[in-house]
């Protein structure tokens, strides 16, 4: 095999600059058919919302599925394979998201920053919340681990290599953070590190099951199961009446535990564990 040379490296930068800029079209088409599409719903906020996510992942499945035929290969290159859906690594991803959310909400009752408080909820109230919830964060975990690792960041690292890529798509996500309520400085920051957490995952497992299923079940356990803010917004139906006291830089406060210093670390050391867990994967299969 020939080292890549200076005038390859040129060519192959020029042909993903190309490929990006047609893909970066057809999402700005899609999203301006979208916007038209949803401006006749009037639905409540929630609904809304939910409903935007849904069309904002058409868009991306279907903006993926063009340049599939036009690149002559399947959206399961770009991601998400269909055959996984729902199965072994997606469950693995719900795992690891309840182990660290809860060690982290363990270690901050230690230290007397959180209270996890009584049951909010009775009778079939709990599994309707639940399912909803379920629902709900499944979507939202689909649209955003598609739009910020599918198409655009297997493309960019053909080009500038997976972890420049990983690190540019992390910082573009939680840049998208900077819109949500109370949301501050630290909390942009650990939404970029978990984006970092979620391409490790993608790069361990091979596909966006396992980020799919830990980033859902992340917001999944952080909104219903303990009730605490998920990125400043604590919503109605949760299960726990989970509450922080403290500084905020400490205890995350308002914002949820992505605004707490303590999930720095915590996520510093997963992202450790992980990446042990990626060398050892790739040393088993040489």
């Amino acid at each position: 095999m020939h080292p890549r040379t200076n005038a390859d490296s040129a060519r192959v930068g020029l042909r993903v600059v190309w490929r990006l800029a047609i893909f970066v079209a057809i999402v700005a088409g899609l999203m301006t058919a979208k916007a038209a599409l949803l401006l006749s719903y009037h639905g409540d906020q929630a609904t809304s919302y939910l409903a935007d996510k849904i069309a904002k992942f058409g868009v991306f499945l279907l903006a993926s599925w063009i340049m599939a035929r036009i690149e002559a290969r399947k959206v399961a290159d770009y991601g998400l394979p269909w055959s996984q859906t729902f199965g072994r690594q997606f469950w693995k991803g719900v795992g690891m998201a309840l182990l660290c959310l809860s060690a982290f909400l363990i270690a901050s009752h230690a230290a007397g920053l959180f209270r996890f408080g009584g049951i909010a909820l009775q009778g079939g109230e709990i599994w309707k919340w639940a399912g909803l919830y379920a629902f709900g964060f499944i979507i939202v975990a689909l649209e955003e681990e598609f739009h910020y690792r599918g198409y655009g960041l297997y493309t960019l690292a053909q080009a500038i290599g997976f972890w420049p890529a990983a690190t540019l798509s992390s910082l573009l996500f939680g840049y998208s953070h900077f819109g949500n309520p109370a949301e501050t400085w630290l909390g942009v920051f650990n939404a970029g590190a978990g984006g970092l957490l979620f391409c490790l995952l993608l790069r361990r497992s091979g596909s966006l099951w396992m980020p799919i299923g830990f980033h859902a079940a992340w917001d999944w356990t952080q909104t219903y199961f303990y009730g605490v803010p998920d990125s400043g917004q604590r919503l109605q139906g949760h299960l726990l009446n989970g509450t922080f006291f403290g500084p905020p830089w400490l205890s995350g406060g308002a914002v949820g535990p992505e605004g707490s210093v303590l999930l720095t670390l915590l996520l510093a050391f997963f992202l450790v564990c992980a990446a042990g867990w990626l060398r050892e994967s790739q040393t088993k299969k040489k």
